[in-house]
């Protein structure tokens, strides 16, 4: 088993991918804020999971299957949150002016994210997606679901980060 050095630490994170969700706890050093790290210059190109819990969602059934680590390539990533009950602090000031939180249903993949993204008072939905080139969005007070794991039922997070070109936004009013 993997022993951490001083200076590392684990979380438990949950990880989307096209076929995949992924449970586990992601090695990172100590000073990395892990909800937005996929966001910095830091981020990994494999996550590195310990206890990973990897639930597959393509064929006929959905099949889980356990390890002690894995190695997931990040560019597969297409949905990132810390796992309830761990949690960051919001990375935006809520006093910041010109600004409004938006609600929207993401489809990523197979999973149902319902939730808010901030953005500019000034642009609807379509400008606010299309303008930011951003390899990474937050989105915010998720509501997380998949028909076709109804045993996982509702996951709800405070802020989780998507891959914008790998999802699709739907607008809530």
């Amino acid at each position: 088993m993997y022993k951490l050095t001083p200076d590392e630490k684990t979380s438990p994170v949950r990880i989307y991918t096209r076929n995949t969700m992924v449970r586990g706890d992601v090695v990172t050093r100590q000073n990395v804020r892990v909800s937005v790290w996929l966001r910095t210059e830091g981020a990994p190109d494999y996550m590195h999971l310990l206890k990973p819990q990897v639930v597959y969602l393509s064929g006929s059934a959905v099949k889980i299957m356990t390890y002690s680590e894995i190695y997931l390539p990040s560019s597969e990533i297409i949905g990132f949150h810390l796992a309830p009950p761990a949690y960051d602090p919001m990375d935006y000031d809520d006093s910041e002016v010109n600004r409004k939180m938006q609600p929207v249903s993401v489809q990523a993949s197979s999973f149902c994210l319902n939730g808010t993204i901030r953005v500019s008072t000034q642009v609807d939905l379509g400008t606010a997606i299309s303008s930011g080139r951003a390899a990474w969005m937050s989105i915010y007070n998720v509501k997380i679901t998949n028909p076709y794991l109804p045993q996982m039922g509702e996951v709800q997070v405070p802020m989780l980060v998507v891959r914008p070109s790998k999802v699709v936004f739907g607008l809530v009013e």
